[in-house]
């Protein structure tokens, strides 16, 4: 049968995939729409295979909150180019992700939602075929509390979320500039209590390395390596970092300051660089 321009411009709106590439899939599908589609999800299926040992560690990385700030999530729309990922039709696609990722709590569950029509994975391989680049999901955060809120720092390669443990008048402000610390700063840990014990251990060896080159004397190695890991503590953990808006306060201090009883509950961050 006869393809139209018509009938190619449709399929192209509905894939995204190019003119050329369009009027092909119709013509082996004879005209029928839906055949078309699947068609050109074959041909993303089979460009996926083709580079699934290729590197996806560029994309955009976005933070997206509830309306009412109880929960949120960070996902990564990883390409292997950085001029992919600077396309608006790229970064429009991530966005709709991200709405969509809103609904769950976890990666498989949204992986294998509907979305578009399609599954969010078969979305992926549709669109790996259109751009001719591996296209996927690479980190998936989640994040509840009474109160999360979020930051993505420009040109969308590192966002975080941050979760306290109450609501209060400039609660939007206040968890916005600690988001925007966790993306500054990535700490290891919210506090001392949730840094792991082969980390602990790992500074605890360095200080002491760094010590004997210094030639202090073995006896005097764990007081000192305890006052080093202290520092570690200072500098790596969320609520006892200086805040990079007033190094004169701790974020522990900033959010005292703004409300008497809040605590940070929790953090997620993700970057690409």
């Amino acid at each position: 049968m006869k393809i139209t321009a018509s009938d190619v411009n449709k399929l192209r709106q509905s894939t995204g995939a190019g003119m050329m590439d369009c009027k092909k899939a119709l013509e082996e599908s004879n005209g029928d729409f839906e055949k078309a589609v699947e068609i050109l999800r074959k041909k993303g299926q089979k460009v996926a295979a083709n580079r699934a040992d290729r590197e996806s560690s560029e994309g955009v990385v976005l933070a997206k909150v509830s309306d009412d700030n109880t929960y949120g999530i960070i996902i990564s729309l990883n390409c292997e180019t950085d001029f992919v990922a600077k396309n608006e039709d790229y970064i429009q696609l991530a966005q709709s992700l991200a709405d969509h990722a809103l609904n769950f709590t976890d990666k498989d569950s949204f992986l294998n939602s509907d979305f578009d029509g399609m599954k969010v994975s078969d979305k992926l391989l549709e669109q790996t075929g259109v751009i001719g680049e591996k296209i996927e999901i690479g980190s998936f955060e989640y994040l509840s509390s009474e109160f999360v809120g979020s930051y993505i720092h420009a040109g969308n390669k590192i966002a975080s979320i941050v979760g306290l443990s109450q609501k209060f008048d400039n609660a939007s402000e206040v968890a916005k500039d600690i988001s925007m610390q966790v993306a500054a700063m990535n700490p290891v840990a919210l506090n001392e209590d949730g840094v792991s014990q082969d980390i602990i251990e790992k500074e605890i060896e360095i200080a002491k390395d760094q010590l004997r080159q210094e030639g202090k004397p073995e006896e005097m190695l764990d007081n000192i390596a305890k006052g080093k890991l202290k520092k570690f503590f200072k500098e790596n953990t969320l609520v006892n970092q200086q805040f990079i808006k007033d190094s004169k306060q701790s974020i522990s201090d900033y959010l005292k300051s703004q409300s008497e009883n809040a605590e940070v509950t929790g953090f997620s961050r993700v970057g690409l660089v």
